[in-house]
């Protein structure tokens, strides 16, 4: 994967990375409240579905009522996501100086429809970078954790979650992957360690990028 891209010069743009049940929202939701306390203006956001375009995308690839999807549909529809997520709601926010908080971006496609569908991770990631404009987060955290501990914490499994065993193990080892690949922008955390202790971790990582986001 390539390290080069595009990096707002204003605001901060944070990305949470990691397998079902990995504790993502969790922390995008602390580090949203610790920032928030301290002054800085926090868009929390998501994909798939955190516009109105994306909710219905993430109906068709989510729902278990969508049955199979082509491999290729489905990482276009995840990139369509992308594009309008980017577009409407990221871009936007980091022009006006302010800290993006993002559960899941390009990684997850990669570790997902490239490495978990067996799809060319390449040509995958050509078109996650051109439907994102190259943008990338200045910090990507990787909340590591075992699939089958992280599959055990869901009663009922979207599409995606209801994939094997072996399917999310793939995804797991991409993204440790990306990550060790890029320590520069990445941090890998166990998952399974005290939330608070993963959300001070998260923290000092951080701070030293903050200066470029207003309050």
């Amino acid at each position: 994967m390539s390290h080069r891209g595009v990096y707002a010069e204003r605001g901060v743009f944070v990305c949470l990375e990691g397998g079902e049940g990995s504790g993502k929202s969790t922390q995008s939701k602390l580090l949203r409240e610790a920032l928030g306390a301290e002054g800085y203006t926090v868009v929390l956001t998501f994909e798939p579905g955190d516009t109105a375009v994306g909710k219905e995308l993430r109906r068709i690839v989510l729902s278990p009522e969508t049955g199979a999807l082509a491999d290729k549909t489905e990482a276009l529809l995840y990139a369509a996501d992308k594009a309008e997520h980017v577009e409407t709601l990221v871009l936007p926010a980091l022009a006006r100086g302010e800290i993006v908080v993002t559960d899941r971006y390009v990684d997850s496609t990669l570790a997902y429809q490239g490495a978990g569908r067996a799809l060319d991770v390449g040509e995958v990631e050509e078109v996650a970078r051109w439907a994102t404009g190259d943008l990338r987060p200045h910090l990507t955290i990787v909340l590591d954790l075992e699939p089958a501990a992280g599959l055990g914490r869901f009663e009922g499994r979207d599409r995606i979650e209801g994939e094997s065993l072996e399917f999310h193990q793939r995804v797991r080892e991409a993204f440790v992957a990306m990550a060790k690949d890029d320590p520069d922008h990445y941090l890998v955390l166990d998952a399974r360690a005290p939330i608070q202790e993963i959300h001070e971790q998260i923290r000092a990582r951080l701070t030293p990028l903050l200066a470029q986001a207003r309050r």
